[in-house]
């Protein structure tokens, strides 16, 4: 029997500690039947096979991305990039493209532009949008996504005057000397004009997310964890299926609101199989550190008065955890703040025994803020920590997390080291679109960590969160996560070894193919 692909003279990293290195890979269908050297693998070669010569490239597990806002990133690539932009004046070039191609009347928005780079050393004005696009209302969010400019059309829309009372933890710029409204909105007073701004249609979803799908498979990621925030991405996920428009695997993860709503959909119609399926139920148990709504057990180091809030009551959180085991999906508790995460162990501990499936473990998401009870605690629960690292450097360079927590409190600030040390599982994750989609930026961020570097893991470390231990989050490293013989033909092949390069080059290691379920759903050169 031939195989259909065959990947030679590479160097594949197969996260199988009984045959950690290989030369080549012969698939048949979509599994992979036979890992080993070119001779063996030349055996499995036929008239038919697709035999793909490496030329030394690398060959990884496809990535496991374990929490991405599809939807969301797909609006976002339908966003004009500002990110690059170097004046007010190019600026208004990119607005004026868009306008063009759009009917009188719609929405155009953009992110990622930062006034420090441009040539005028100011801020963006309405007045500046108003004369590229006087009847297209415009929103363009700052690279912090805190501010956004809007046009004189955005703000009558939302019927934002100098009348308007100031949102309480917002801002409404004026100018200083008449006094009128530059369009600048800050904090909460961005959602003044965000509230207006009507929702994408089906079919209009059902594109922006095919192409987030299709972006995030030439990062090298072949499985998702799908963050779902409402009923709708349940039914463009059913469509992109039955459309044949998904070309990766995932898992989806509902918000425990819409428990409800795939409860009643018998065998989820259709997404239950090998490519989807409903996996898993996020208890929001508090917030976040950046807007001081993560619950702490003290309050917030520079503000005596803040310690956060939860979300949600133990009593509560134990029932609802009670009723997604009962359906037979996994926990996950998004937790924050050691107060939070105190109340999503206590669950854990007090409900697992409920679970039908005692193989299936429970995800704690985030779970930033710790100590070393709550490690301890972690130690003896079969459960996952899924953590970000993108967002861990963020919560330092961006949010000023040492000064929110104190440094005592910001050394346990997602310990991902010292959680390994004590055998306690971490996957890994984008948070994407707030943060970067690339797997192996994740990879170096983790593997580089600046702020507390006693908690820098291993290559080998960070590459087992995105791939292995990612798998075991979803209860899928049985088919999945490694390259083996019988598993899953989800691979990704780099241009060089995230063993080789420096820690700090990791990130700029480009995807050459990706491979799902043996076919090639990516391809940056003709293959």
């Amino acid at each position: 029997m031939s195989a259909d692909l065959a990947l030679t003279s590479g160097k594949v990293l197969t996260m199988n500690q009984f045959q950690p290195y290989a030369e080549a890979v012969a698939i048949k269908n979509d599994r992979i039947t036979k890992v080993g050297t070119n001779q063996e693998i030349k055996r499995w070669i036929g008239k038919n096979t697709k035999n793909i010569d490496l030329k030394g490239k690398t060959v990884v597990p496809g990535f496991i991305d374990t929490h991405i806002h599809v939807a969301d990133f797909g609006r976002l690539l339908m966003w004009i990039d500002l990110s690059e932009v170097d004046s007010i004046k190019e600026m208004q070039g990119r607005l004026s493209r868009h306008v063009q191609k759009v009917p009188k009347g719609k929405w155009l928005l953009g992110r990622g532009w930062d006034q420090t780079r441009f040539f005028e050393n100011r801020l963006p004005t309405r007045f500046d949008i108003d004369a590229v696009s006087p009847d297209n209302p415009v929103i363009f969010y700052q690279k912090s996504g805190q501010v956004c400019v809007v046009n004189s059309k955005a703000l009558e829309l939302a019927s934002v005057t100098h009348l308007t009372p100031v949102p309480l933890g917002g801002a409404i710029d004026r100018d200083a000397e008449t006094g009128e409204l530059t369009g600048v909105l800050r904090d909460n007073a961005t959602n003044l004009v965000w509230a207006v701004i009507p929702e994408p249609s089906e079919e209009e979803l059902v594109e922006t997310t095919g192409l987030a799908c299709q972006k995030i498979v030439e990062a090298g990621v072949t499985s998702v964890h799908w963050m779902v925030s409402s009923p709708i991405e349940i039914r463009i996920i059913q469509r992109l299926q039955r459309e044949n428009k998904l070309p990766l695997r995932v898992y989806v993860v509902i918000p425990a609101n819409l428990l409800g709503d795939v409860t009643g959909l018998g065998s989820h119609s259709g997404l239950d199989n090998d490519r989807v399926k409903i996996g898993g139920v996020e208890i929001a148990a508090d917030g976040y550190l950046a807007a001081r709504t993560a619950a702490l057990l003290q309050p917030y180091s520079d503000d005596p008065e803040a310690s956060g809030k939860m979300l949600c009551t133990q009593e509560k959180i134990n029932k609802i955890a009670t009723k997604i085991l009962k359906v037979g999906l996994q926990l996950i508790i998004h937790a924050v703040g050691d107060k939070a995460v105190d109340a999503a162990l206590t669950t854990i501990e007090e409900i697992s025994g409920e679970a039908p499936q005692k193989d299936v473990c429970s995800r704690i998401e985030q779970a930033a803020v710790l100590n070393e009870e709550l490690i301890n605690r972690m130690k003896k629960q079969n459960l996952v920590v899924s953590v970000q690292p993108c967002v861990i450097a963020s919560e330092f360079s961006v949010w000023s997390a040492d000064e929110h927590l104190g440094p005592r409190r910001a050394k346990w600030l997602f310990p991902i080291k010292t959680l390994l040390k004590e055998g306690i599982r971490v996957a890994g994750g984008s948070d994407c679109p707030m943060e970067p989609l690339n797997p192996l930026l994740g990879v170096q961020t983790a593997v580089t960590r600046t702020v507390f570097p006693e908690e820098r893991v291993t290559t080998d470390e960070a590459l087992r969160m995105y791939t292995v231990d990612a798998a075991h989050s979803s209860n899928e490293e049985n088919i999945k996560s490694s390259v083996e013989t019988g598993k899953l033909a989800d691979l990704a092949v780099l241009s060089r070894d995230p063993f080789s390069v420096p820690p700090s080059e990791i990130g700029s290691i480009s995807v050459e193919i990706t491979i799902v379920g043996g076919k090639i759903v990516f391809s940056k050169h003709e293959t």
